[in-house]
């Protein structure tokens, strides 16, 4: 898909004035950071990142719309100076017929993808009862390798399972502790949401609702 019908596709449902705004695009979790930021110019706030689609293939982001004067402020200033945006004209943040954005607008967008990827790897970081479930599935393989082979292969190989288990969750962790240190660096806050799960926010936001991310 190209990047004007990606913009083209976000403006739409930004013009409809839609409580909330799903970005998809087709790639990584920098494309959808990219066009987090463009949203946010027109007066939409960051909610939430998770896989989707076949193999959990796809991003997909969640913005909210942002109720606070400076918002609308913001989506005034960003329709008078970009009236031709996703139809060919200049994009807010970005350069010119591309998803890459302009320099002032970097460290902005890097923000948006580590908390992108905070989110889209709660996914991958195990809590305790993902952790028994991965570990008993290995007893199941190789309970099942024994049926055709010896003992000593089937145990190793179990147990070859187990360890790459073990590496993966450790690696997990520790990524998402490394972009958990550069959101509180950045001054984001961290909070915990209704299941337990660690989010992180700006100063003065609250978790997204269903309408209203600020409401008390």
């Amino acid at each position: 898909m190209s990047v004007e019908r990606h913009i083209a596709e976000m403006l739409q449902q930004i013009a409809r004035q839609q409580d909330i705004v799903e970005i998809a695009p087709q790639g990584s979790t920098p494309k959808a950071a990219v066009m987090a930021h463009v949203a946010e110019q027109y007066g939409y706030t960051y909610g939430m990142a998770y896989r989707t689609g076949f193999k959990n293939s796809l991003v997909q982001v969640r913005m909210y719309r942002d109720p606070q004067p400076d918002a609308r402020v913001r989506e005034a200033a960003t329709i008078t100076a970009h009236p031709q945006a996703g139809n060919g004209g200049t994009v807010p943040g970005l350069e010119p017929g591309s998803l890459k954005p302009l320099p002032e607008a970097v460290g902005a967008v890097a923000v948006l993808k580590d908390l992108i990827a905070f989110d889209v790897m709660a996914l991958y970081v195990a809590d305790r009862s993902q952790k028994v479930k991965g570990y008993l599935a290995c007893a199941v393989l190789t309970v099942l390798l024994l049926i055709d082979r010896s003992p000593v292969e089937a145990v190793a190989s179990g147990g070859a399972v187990a360890l790459l288990l073990t590496v993966a969750f450790k690696v997990g962790a520790i990524r998402r502790e490394k972009i958990a240190q550069r959101l509180t660096d950045a001054g984001l806050l961290a909070v915990r949401d209704e299941q337990g799960g660690q989010r992180f926010l700006r100063p003065g936001q609250q978790l997204p609702g269903h309408t209203n991310p600020f409401a008390a």
